[in-house]
């Protein structure tokens, strides 16, 4: 496997539990989640993408139990 791609999946994964802050001219201060900073249409995106999204379904399945996605 290599290595990179490893890196920017593990990256993804642990970007789902992030959220960045930023100031609204309306609303103030907001929080938002991070979002993918890799390069869009290339591997490393697509890599970072499916960390994200693991991520988010075993939080899904945490909440819900197994095998309920729906």
């Amino acid at each position: 496997m290599n290595k990179k791609l490893a890196d920017n999946f593990a990256a993804g994964f642990k970007a789902f539990d992030r959220v960045e802050q930023f100031d609204s001219k309306r609303f103030g201060k907001r929080y938002r989640q991070v979002a993918n900073p890799m390069k869009p249409k290339t591997t490393p995106y697509r890599e970072w993408q499916r960390g994200w999204e693991a991520a988010y379904f075993k939080n899904l399945e945490k909440l819900n139990g197994t095998r309920k996605r729906s």
